[in-house]
């Protein structure tokens, strides 16, 4: 299973300040996502991730079970 986060091809940082309304993005609790065109809860499940590709040294743990 697959959770929503910034290691997805269609995740983004939020482009408005303060989703939570504490104005700063400190908590960081949603991700933007281009594909479904919305803001979703940071590590929700997700069936439509695609992983970015890892780059030479990276430490990408992401595990589809």
């Amino acid at each position: 299973m697959f959770f929503c986060d910034l290691q997805c091809i269609y995740a983004c940082w939020p482009k408005e300040a303060g989703l939570d309304g504490s104005g700063s993005c400190q908590t960081f609790q949603a991700v933007y996502c281009e594909k479904k065109g919305r803001h979703v809860h940071k590590n929700m499940p997700c069936r439509e991730k695609i992983p970015r590709v890892a780059s030479a040294g990276s430490d990408d743990r992401t595990d589809p079970l």
